[in-house]
C-alpha cells in the first residue's frame, strides 16, 4: 500500500534522490486533455515512441509508415511488454476500406502433444523454448511498409535504431515493470537465462527509473530487418543465430519454421453497436469476445456508467464471450470456427436470454495475465491504424538471442493440451491470441482506431470503452480514465483504485467475488484516435501509462 506519509516512501525503483522525489508517488490528481491535430497524430504508451511516429509523419511518411516506426522504437523504450520476437496485428484504414494484417506465428514443426506428453507438461510452460511460435512483429512492418506505406523500412526503423544505439531514459512503468521481470528471471538458472540479463540488466541489477539505457546489439539487429525488408530475420543470418541458440539450448525453432512465415491479410469482423460498427480481427486472435459481449448488450438502454445494473450486466456478457471464445476460438487454418453462428442474432438473443439480476458462472477459462503495447496513427489524407504487438506476459519467453537484442514471445503457452480441442496444440498452428486492435465506423465513414493491450483484459477494456463513448458520451480521454472492473475467472471481479466503493458493494450483493486492487497496470493501457466532424483528429491517451500523444 501507499503510504500517504513521502517520508516513509523508499526510493525502490531509482528516482531521482538528488531532488528527493519519488516518480511513481502522485500526492495530487493529475489532468490528462483531449488533444486536437489536422495534419496527423500518434497516440501510444510511451512518449519517445509516438514522437518516433511524428517524425516519420513529417518526413513525408504516412499513418502506416508512422505505425511502423512507433511499433520498432517501442521494441526500445518499452522492451518489459514487446520485442523484436513479437507478434502483431494490424486494422488498417486507407482509400476508404478496412483492412487486417495477421502477423502472428505458428508453432515450430518439431513441437507437438507428442511432445508435450513425454515432457510431462500439464499446460504449455510459460517461460523456456516451449511456448515460443514463429515471431511475426519484423514481417508486419515490412508488409505495411510495402503495401501501404510511402517510405522505406529503413527510414521507418531509423528512430528506432536511433533510441538503441544512442540510448534514453527508462520511463516510470518500465523501470517498475524491469524491476518485477528481473525478480521473476532471477529465480531462472542456466545459460537459457544469462543473455536476457546481458541485455537488459547489464549493471547486474534492474534498470532504475530515469537511467539511460541502449542497446548496439538491439540497433544493429533493427538496422538489418531494415536493409533486408526483414529477409534477413527469416532466411539470413539473423535467422540462422535464432536457430543455433535453439539448438544449443533446447529449443524447437528451424529455419524451416521461420523462412516459411508471412504475415496473412484478412477480413476483420465488425458488430453493430448503436448506430456504430465496431471491428476486431477474427480469429486466432480474441476479439470476437467484445463482439460477442457488445452484441448481447446492445438492446439494453444504461442510464449510468456507474449504474449497478450496467456494470453487472456488462461483467456477465464478458463471462459467457469468454466461455464461447475458449471453446471455439483458434486457428482457422486448422480448426472451423462458426463466427457467423455465434454473432447471429438468434444465437444472441439465447444469450441474452440467460441475463439476471445475480451473478452466475458460465463455466470459462480463467484469464491470464499479459504484456502487450497498442499504438494508432493517422494521417490528414485520411488513412488510419490500430495496431498491437506483444511478447506476453511481459517479456515474453524470457529468452534473448544473444548478441541480438531479440527477446522472443511465449505466444504457444495459450495452446490447449486437451485433444480434440480447437485451440490444441499442433506443429504449424497458431495459438489463440489475446492481442486485439480494434476500429470504430458510423455509416461506412471511418470515426477511429482505439485499442486496450493487457492480455485477457484486452475484450473487457474495449468493451467499457465503446460502451463510455456510445452509451455515455465520453469523449477520448475520460472513456479512457474512467475506472474500469475486471473479470477474472468463475465469480471474481476486480475493480482498480478510484473504482466507487458504493459500485462495487452493489455488485458484492449480487454475488460478484469483488475484490479492490491497490494498483492499475493490470486493468489495460489504451489509446483513441477520432476523426471529429470538423475533418480534424481528438486524441487520448490514459494515465494508466506513460503514454503520449502526439499531435501535428
Amino acid at each position: 500500500m501507499i503510504s500517504s506519509d513521502y517520508s516513509d516512501r523508499k526510493d525502490l525503483a531509482g528516482g531521482l534522490p538528488f531532488l528527493g522525489f519519488d516518480p511513481e508517488y502522485h500526492r495530487y490528481p493529475s489532468r490528462r486533455a483531449v488533444l486536437y491535430a489536422s495534419r496527423g497524430m500518434v497516440c501510444t504508451a510511451h512518449p519517445l515512441a509516438a514522437q518516433a511516429g511524428l517524425e516519420i509523419l513529417k518526413k513525408g511518411g504516412n499513418a502506416v509508415d508512422a505505425a511502423v516506426a512507433t511499433a520498432a522504437a517501442l521494441t526500445v523504450v518499452e522492451p518489459t511488454s514487446n520485442g523484436i520476437g513479437s507478434d502483431a496485428f494490424a486494422l488498417v484504414w486507407k482509400d476508404g476500406r478496412l483492412r487486417g494484417l495477421n502477423a502472428s506465428g505458428p508453432c515450430p514443426g518439431s513441437l507437438s502433444l507428442d511432445t508435450a506428453r513425454r515432457e510431462g507438461w500439464s499446460a504449455v510452460p510459460p517461460l523456456g523454448w516451449a511456448p515460443v511460435t514463429v515471431p511475426g512483429a519484423p514481417a508486419a512492418w515490412a508488409e505495411l511498409t510495402s503495401q501501404m506505406g510511402r517510405l522505406s523500412l529503413r527510414e521507418n526503423l531509423a528512430p528506432a535504431v536511433a533510441y538503441a544505439r544512442e540510448g534514453h531514459a527508462v520511463s516510470v512503468t518500465v523501470g517498475r515493470c524491469m524491476a518485477e521481470s528481473f525478480q521473476r528471471y532471477a529465480r531462472e538458472s542456466g545459460e537459457l537465462f544469462a543473455p536476457w540479463f546481458e541485455t537488459f540488466a547489464p549493471a547486474g541489477r534492474p534498470l532504475r527509473i530515469g537511467e539511460r539505457w541502449a542497446s548496439r546489439d538491439h540497433a544493429e539487429t533493427l538496422e538489418r530487418i531494415g536493409d533486408s525488408d526483414a529477409r534477413d530475420f527469416y532466411r539470413g543470418e539473423l535467422a540462422e543465430r535464432m536457430v543455433a541458440h535453439a539448438r544449443r539450448t533446447g529449443g524447437f525453432l528451424t529455419l524451416d519454421d521461420l523462412g516459411a512465415f508471412a504475415p496473412e491479410w484478412v477480413e476483420p469482423l465488425h458488430g453493430a453497436y448503436k448506430g456504430f460498427d465496431v471491428w476486431e480481427m477474427p480469429p486466432n486472435g480474441q476479439g470476437l469476445v467484445a463482439l460477442l459481449a457488445l452484441s448481447i448488450l446492445r438492446e439494453f438502454s444504461f442510464p449510468d456508467h456507474h449504474d449497478p445494473l450496467t456494470v453487472h450486466r456488462q461483467i456477465e456478457a464478458i463471462k459467457m464471450a469468454f466461455a464461447d471464445a475458449h471453446r471455439y476460438v483458434a486457428d482457422p487454418r486448422c480448426a472451423p470456427v462458426p463466427v457467423e453462428e455465434l454473432l447471429s442474432e438468434e444465437y444472441t438473443r439465447s444469450r441474452r436470454a440467460l441475463l439476471r439480476s445475480e451473478a452466475g458462472d458460465f463455466s470459462a477459462g480463467n484469464p491470464l495475465p499479459g504484456g502487450t503495447v497498442y499504438l494508432c496513427t493517422a494521417d490528414g489524407e485520411g488513412t488510419m491504424v490500430s495496431y498491437i504487438q506483444s511478447n506476453y506476459m511481459g517479456f515474453g519467453s524470457g529468452v534473448v538471442v544473444p548478441g541480438t537484442g531479440i527477446a522472443l514471445n511465449n505466444r504457444g503457452h495459450c495452446f490447449s493440451l486437451t485433444p480434440g480441442h480447437p485451440n490444441v496444440l499442433a506443429p504449424g498452428k497458431r495459438p489463440y491470441n489475446t492481442i486485439i486492435p480494434g476500429f470504430l465506423t458510423r455509416h461506412g465513414e471511418a470515426l477511429g482506431p482505439f485499442g486496450v493491450m493487457g492480455g485477457f483484459m484486452q475484450p473487457q477494456g474495449h468493451v467499457q470503452v465503446v460502451m463510455n463513448t456510445v452509451d455515455f458520451g465520453m469523449n477520448p480521454q475520460e472513456a479512457l480514465d474512467a475506472p474500469r472492473w475486471q473479470w477474472m475467472g468463475g465469480m471474481k471481479v476486480s475493480v482498480e483504485p478510484g473504482f466507487p466503493s458504493a459500485l462495487a458493494q452493489a455488485l458484492a450483493r449480487k454475488g460478484h467475488a469483488v475484490t479492490c486492487e491497490r494498483e492499475s497496470l493490470s486493468f489495460g493501457r489504451g489509446e483513441i484516435i477520432w476523426r471529429t466532424d470538423q475533418g480534424t483528429l481528438a486524441g487520448a491517451t490514459e494515465p494508466r501509462a506513460d503514454g503520449g500523444v502526439a499531435p501535428w
